[in-house]
């Protein structure tokens, strides 16, 4: 049933409070953020009616027959380890949020935002559930958490990194690899509906999330979409190529320009657009493969982004989670070639990914799908009031390994502004 909004913002507010009391909740917003080929549809799921059952070694196909067999909306996650279902690999560093590996389920209570309305599905009364959210009351956004986050690894350790994955690119075995680093925090009293508000303020996402699941919660401000489909068209839009916003207009136009021209950028750019062509080319027609648009410059608030647009139509009677298989995890964050990209990230890191650079998003009645990639994200166990998040790096054989580590630090620094935290 679908019901008349004066107030859409206050009404997404109160929405998403009431729900988050449930142990599954996921809420999808996209900020109304420009976006090529648009961003998140504005979606909150609230409570789990159905969980779907995960077979250990076989995510995907459960997630395609669970689809299969009810139908409905599922809201849900891939998280980056599930490369070990796809590649012969292995993931065995340690992991202080434990989210599964794989995790969907059918709402029991889902709003589809629309600009002046929402329509409420769920098999209790709509209109109750209308009015119950119209009286509910949202606290003020709070100042932060106020704490202490601390890097898992020193500035030695990750240069000496960056230069092994270097000897490793002069040996040619790879051509760029994607390290990532963890800053985290223990004895961590966090309120992730009140870091989300923070967080989005901060930096507004195309592809933002907040997903609970159990007392697990990822809080993401993500700009990238990893594959999304419609009808039996697959689209994905990597993310290589990131510059500063310019502190005057005439400042943004050149520094858009030197992104737009910069070597590294677009060479990093192209790379992983031949790789993501490669990935859809298992999984759809032959000659259907096109890029409809490489190396568009698009603003947000803090940062100017390089981003391309691969489609393919998916084949016949293929299982729509075939594709996101074969093309598992995204090449923006692994490297190439993809499978000893990820072959070195699990003997150069010292944290288990996790769900850090995999995706949130979901699936639809008719098998359709959109998912993001799982970057710009924080993430926090609860009962164990463990917080952390990941930023992650390009290695080239150009890189600079102390540029490299700075550039993470000042990566941090926007988590860091969300949580009111300091490193040390």
């Amino acid at each position: 049933m679908k019901f008349p909004l004066e107030d859409l913002s206050s009404f997404r507010l109160k929405a998403w409070y009431w729900g988050r009391k449930e142990e599954y909740c996921t809420y999808l917003f996209d900020h109304n953020i420009s976006y090529p080929e648009g961003g998140f549809k504005h979606l909150l799921a609230v409570g789990a009616k159905n969980i779907c059952p995960i077979e250990e070694g076989h995510s995907f196909e459960s997630v395609e027959r669970f689809q299969r067999e009810h139908k409905e909306w599922m809201f849900g996650h891939w998280g980056y380890d599930l490369k070990n279902e796809v590649e012969l690999l292995c993931s065995d560093h340690p992991d202080g949020i434990e989210m599964p590996n794989a995790f969907f389920y059918i709402p029991k209570t889902l709003f589809v935002f629309g600009e002046k309305d929402v329509e409420i599905i769920t098999e209790g009364d709509e209109e109750a559930i209308f009015f119950e959210v119209l009286n509910t009351e949202v606290p003020e956004m709070s100042d932060g958490w106020r704490g202490k986050v601390l890097p898992k690894i020193s500035k030695k350790v990750y240069v000496d990194t960056v230069e092994r994955i270097q000897e490793h690119i002069l040996e040619g075995d790879v051509y760029e690899v994607n390290i990532c680093m963890e800053f985290l925090a223990r004895e961590a009293k966090i309120d992730p509906f009140d870091l989300y508000l923070r967080l989005s303020a901060l930096s507004p996402a195309p592809f933002s999330a907040f997903h609970r699941v159990n007392d697990k919660y990822v809080v993401s401000s993500s700009p990238e979409r990893f594959m999304k489909k419609e009808g039996k068209r697959i689209v994905s839009q990597p993310i290589k190529g990131t510059i500063r916003r310019g502190t005057s207009q005439e400042e943004d136009e050149q520094l858009k320009l030197d992104l737009r021209n910069s070597e590294k950028e677009v060479a990093e750019n192209m790379m992983i657009v031949d790789l993501v062509r490669n990935d859809l080319a298992r999984t759809c027609k032959a000659g259907t493969i096109k890029v409809p648009e490489i190396f568009g410059v698009y603003s947000f608030k803090t940062v100017h982004q390089m981003i391309s647009t691969i489609e393919g139509e998916i084949k016949d009677f293929l299982p729509f989670t075939e594709v996101i298989k074969k093309a598992f995890p995204m090449g923006s964050m692994t490297g190439a070639p993809k499978v000893m990209a990820m072959a070195l990230i699990e003997t150069y890191e010292r944290t288990k990914r996790g769900l850090y650079s995999g995706s949130i998003g979901y699936i639809t009645p008719e098998g359709d799908f959109d998912f993001n990639v799982v970057i710009r994200s924080a993430f926090y166990n609860a009962a164990a009031e463990y917080i952390s998040f990941q930023i992650g790096s390009a290695i080239t054989i150009d890189s600079e390994a102390e540029a490299e580590h700075e550039e993470c630090i000042l990566k941090a620094k926007g988590m860091l502004a969300a949580l009111n935290a300091e490193m040390i």
